[in-house]
């Protein structure tokens, strides 16, 4: 092997080491027998949604992860890998990739790591089923809404009631005036 190989594949150990360190989430997944369009559309899909979709030799990938001591990883690196590493909501890559291989059952699912813990195909699908960070936070927002826009109705009522009355007030007077 060459000195510039030996160099090229430290680096792309060093890229990938950098990529499970950043990512909230690694999902491994088999992608064998997925044609050519079908994985753009994945990887469109997941790239939409702010995650990286990488297919990875499973050597440099086993380089990479046991520098780091996630061992326990090495049992899913058989076969065609690739990656999906998700950074900001550890639940978003999941659903994408299970709601993918629903359509395409060539996808399948190996595990993956969150927050550093090895998970299984099955934890994978049960995150899958979580909501969203957004889909949470709009929730939260509505749940905070609600009381404040019940709040607003009340004032309003109270507002109306009083003006009805003072204009009641002043129709009595402009009567009684006349």
């Amino acid at each position: 092997m060459t000195a510039r190989a030996r160099a090229d594949k430290a680096s792309v150990v060093e890229y990938l080491r950098e990529k499970v360190q950043k990512s909230q989430v690694l999902v491994l997944t088999d992608y064998r027998g997925l044609d050519v369009a079908a994985m753009n559309q994945l990887r469109q899909k997941l790239r939409e949604r702010g995650i990286e979709y990488r297919v990875v030799k499973n050597t440099l990938f086993a380089r990479a992860v046991s520098e780091l001591n996630l061992e326990g990883i090495m049992d899913f690196l058989t076969g065609p890998t690739a990656v999906a590493f998700g950074y900001d909501d550890p639940v978003v890559p999941a659903k994408v990739l299970v709601d993918f291989g629903r359509q395409h059952p060539q996808l399948q699912i190996k595990g993956g790591l969150l927050d550093g813990s090895l998970i299984d195909r099955a934890t994978v699908i049960r995150l899958a089923e979580l909501p969203s960070r957004q889909e949470l936070l709009q929730a939260t927002a509505r749940g905070l809404q609600s009381p404040l826009a019940a709040f607003a109705r009340a004032l309003n009522g109270l507002l109306s009631g009083f003006v009805r009355v003072v204009d009641e007030l002043r129709k009595k007077k402009t009567e009684q005036a006349a």
